[in-house]
């Protein structure tokens, strides 16, 4: 038996990182953000074997004719999603003089962190870069240790403007704070290790961020008309990410998982990363047997799954009744690696039930929102009195004052 029949046993992934870590990760941001360049070589020699001279890599890999095929139709499909999600600026004109209004403004300069060596993700550079080319932000730097052809060839295809070949903290430390080679950005996106992660964290306030990601989840609802083929195979291609990732089953029909316990174990037995799967699945890995269908989407919601699958009949009218996930995949030729591909949705999504309060990436996390106003001087008059009375109300007399003096006869 490879799945769990306890939920709780998910929760144990929810831990906060460790002090160590956290002092660690304080202590190389200091570091770098003291020394600058000098602290990042030390860092990226210890941790990356880096014995250049120049972070910066000048991008001239040896193309793959077909996986650039590859890159621009995920590429095409991902723009054609994400162009609906671009805002433009409003105002509201009143007769009374009133003018009101919205400025949406790109970032000036992000930084996408992509992790390197045998954890690097070509389709993360697509996602993160293409949604912040849409915003419009006018310098996307590339922050990667060890960039394989793959990952630099994604690069040329969404459109990266520098990489430096730098990770870890050292790495968010530079971009958060400047160093002399690498500029200070606005924004700092794109999944990492603990270190990563929790640099990101440190360094928020000083710079923003997409989010705080945790190992890799995905959650099936399947009834009785589901396949246990499908089931398993999907389970397992998010569990095979890490020995921390969490695949959840909630079906109706115990026969269901019956199968697809087996359908487990004979499709295991050909898959290169069966150890990862394995461990990840009798760790993290639950199967539930409810009475009905509301019973489901109720446990689904109160999880919050990053990757919800709905494996049901008529999948499309079960969709109102999910409220909490980070991105949906319904019906049976709707399995969630497409997402992570070829969809066009994005798949930098929220994870340990953050789905609740926070969103996909997006074009909107690549932009900034200024309001303005102009009131002409008879319009304030009606009211300066209730502004004045509501001031003082909190205490604030040089806010009443600022009304006050505007009308105050000239001496």
């Amino acid at each position: 038996m490879l799945l769990s029949r306890d939920l709780s046993v998910v929760k144990k992934r929810w831990q906060d990182v460790n002090i160590e870590v956290e002092q660690t990760v304080k202590a190389i941001l200091d570091d770098v953000q003291k020394n600058g360049d000098s602290a990042v070589k030390v860092y990226a020699k210890k941790f990356d074997g880096f014995a250049g001279y120049s972070f910066e890599v000048e991008n001239t890999v040896k193309e793959s004719a077909d996986f650039m095929r590859i890159l621009e139709r995920s590429k095409m499909q991902i723009i054609e999603f994400h162009k609906n999600q671009i805002e433009k600026s409003w105002s509201i004109n009143k007769d009374n003089g009133v003018i009101m209004g919205q400025i949406v403004r790109p970032l000036e300069r992000v930084a996408v962190y992509v992790p390197g060596g045998t954890a690097s993700y070509p389709s993360s550079v697509l996602m993160n870069v293409i949604a912040a080319k849409l915003a419009g932000v006018s310098e996307i730097i590339m922050l990667c240790p060890n960039p394989n052809d793959e990952v630099l060839m994604a690069a040329i295809v969404a459109g990266v403007d520098k990489i430096y070949k730098i990770g870890g903290a050292q790495a968010i430390a530079a971009a958060a704070y400047g160093t002399e080679s690498i500029p200070k950005v606005d924004k700092i996106v794109g999944p990492g290790n603990v270190y990563v992660t929790t640099a990101k964290k440190q360094v928020y306030g000083k710079v923003g961020i997409d989010m705080i990601a945790g190992p890799s989840e995905v959650l099936i609802i399947a009834d009785k008309t589901a396949n246990p083929k499908y089931i398993a195979a999907d389970l397992m291609s998010q569990a095979e990410h890490d020995k921390l990732a969490s695949a959840i089953l909630i079906t109706t029909d115990e026969q269901i998982l019956i199968d697809t316990e087996k359908e487990l174990e004979r499709q295991l037995s050909y898959l290169k990363r069966q150890e990862i799967i394995k461990s990840a699945l009798r760790n993290y890995g639950v199967a539930i047997v409810v009475d009905v269908l509301e019973k489901a989407f109720e446990l689904s919601n109160k999880i919050a799954p990053e990757h919800l699958e709905i494996l049901t009949d008529n999948p499309l009218e079960k969709l109102p009744k999910v409220k909490n996930a980070g991105s949906i995949f319904l019906g049976e030729n709707t399995p969630e690696p497409l997402g992570d591909y070829m969809s066009g949705t994005n798949h930098v999504l929220p994870t340990g039930g953050t789905a609740k309060f926070y969103s996909p990436l997006g074009v909107y996390d690549f932009v900034k929102f200024s309001s303005y106003s102009y009131y002409p001087r008879e319009v304030l008059a009606d009211f300066k009195d209730d502004v004045m009375k509501f001031a003082k109300l909190e205490g604030l007399d040089a806010h009443a004052n600022s009304i006050k003096v505007r009308f105050e006869e000239s001496s």
